[in-house]
């Protein structure tokens, strides 16, 4: 059996000892979902030909969202995508006017990752990489590089902001042609978003504009088009905690955002972006509620709207909605199981506890909490890898013994998200529900 590296056995244990999702090694102990990765599988491959995708993942809080997006992006990577992923919150939005959209935008390129680079900061070496295969191409072909470049990005000056974005990546290369460090900076932070003002651009680079937050979609898939240039399959955007928006007082701005995404969602379902997918995280009331969710919005509770044949056990994984299936018992025994295993290095001999002690904590945890423990499972795997903590550090102690002081507390959601619940405006009003 194949040992796993304490690298990879660290992050994976540490972030779920922490409760978060770990950033790699998912496939170690990823179960279930099998169909749900399929249908993902198949958008990657749409990215790949040219075309684009939306899905709206939902699930309750503790139920797997992020992992599962996650585990994407993680195979996103191996079949030659770019990545992008942040988390939404009230400093970053689809739409704003006062720079939330940027520093989304800014937040995204911090974070584009190519399999090479999978934890962020790739966006120079994409950009080296295009100017590089491009230079190749121009000397093998006699022609002058400049001009191979500006031919190559021809096409993206049909699109907003598309005239300065391709002047940029010119300024790139004479920065690199010129040794000149500086200049080729100034072009990443204008890519990055970083610029602020028109007039500091102006006077580094010679362009007039910037990302602002009225061209933040614009110039993702300005962006997608690029990476596709650079020689990747295309771009996918993973934002979760999409809830952030639901969380919106103002009916107006919350209103604004959902009209953004219903943009992003045309172009996808129309096949306009190319090249470029996206895959957002939010819960069940951020879909379904009708005051406050995306379905208060029409158009877009009549595109994200349930199939109505898939009923009574059938299911349809074809629509921009994919709501997680819940683990099966089976399927958690099997994640714990997993969890043993990475946290053994992967090395059978040296397990802490046998089989009879999964099945026991297990027992215990219905006892505790009910189903809950293996519908929302973040709080119970928590808590498994605290009792093989103890383990690891106190050889002399007895499961059995542990297993009665083992506390696992239901996952009734981020309980700060309804401390924080904001006052709802005059013409809203505060919604109310139970996890």
């Amino acid at each position: 059996m194949t040992a796993i590296r304490a690298k990879d056995k660290d992050a994976v244990i540490q972030s779920l000892g922490a409760g978060v999702v770990p950033r790699t090694g998912q496939h170690l102990i990823q179960v279930g979902r099998a169909r749900e990765v399929e249908a993902l599988l198949k958008d990657i491959g749409r990215i790949a030909d040219g075309g684009s995708s939306f899905r709206l993942i939902t699930g309750e809080y503790g139920s797997g969202k992020t992992f599962f997006l996650n585990l994407v992006r993680s195979v996103a990577l191996e079949k030659k995508l770019v990545t992008a992923n942040a988390d939404l919150n009230p400093d970053r939005r689809l739409h704003a006017t006062g720079g939330q959209s940027r520093s989304l935008y800014a937040e995204l390129m911090r974070n584009l990752a190519t399999r090479v680079k999978p934890d962020g900061g790739a966006l120079a070496g994409i950009v080296e990489k295009f100017v590089s295969s491009t230079i190749t191409e121009a000397k093998a072909a006699g022609i002058n590089p400049e001009l191979a470049i500006h031919q190559k990005l021809e096409h993206l000056t049909e699109m907003v902001n598309g005239y300065d974005f391709a002047a940029v990546v010119a300024a790139y290369w004479r920065g690199f042609e010129q040794g000149n460090e500086q200049l080729k900076a100034d072009a990443i932070r204008w890519l990055r978003g970083e610029f602020t003002t028109k007039t500091e651009a102006r006077g580094a680079l010679g362009v007039r504009t910037i990302v602002d937050d009225a061209s933040f979609y614009d110039q993702l898939k300005l962006m997608g088009r690029f990476v596709r240039l650079a020689g990747y399959s295309g771009l996918l955007i993973g934002l979760d905690e999409m809830v952030n928006l639901y969380k919106l007082t103002n009916t107006g701005a919350r209103n604004a955002n959902y009209e953004q995404l219903l943009r992003i969602l045309n172009d996808s379902l129309q096949g306009t972006a190319e090249g470029l997918g996206f895959m957002l995280g939010g819960t069940p009331e951020f879909l379904l509620d009708t005051r406050r969710g995306l379905y208060s919005y029409p158009a877009l509770q009549s595109r994200l709207a349930e199939n109505s044949f898939a009923k009574n056990g059938f299911v349809d994984y074809s629509g921009p909605v994919i709501r997680l299936s819940r683990l099966t018992q089976e399927d958690f025994y099997v994640l714990l199981s997993n969890i043993r295993h990475v946290h053994a290095a992967g090395d059978p001999a040296a397990y802490l506890l046998p089989d009879e002690a999964l099945q026991a904590f297990m027992g215990h945890c219905h006892t505790r909490i009910g189903e809950a423990y293996f519908q929302t499972p973040r709080n119970t795997i928590t808590a498994f890898i605290h009792l093989l903590a103890v383990l690891e550090q106190n050889p002399a102690a007895n499961w059995r013994d542990l297993l009665g002081a083992v506390e696992i507390a239901a996952d009734k959601g981020d309980s700060a998200l309804h401390r924080d619940m904001p006052e709802p405006d005059e013409d809203d009003e505060l919604v109310s529900f139970t996890l």
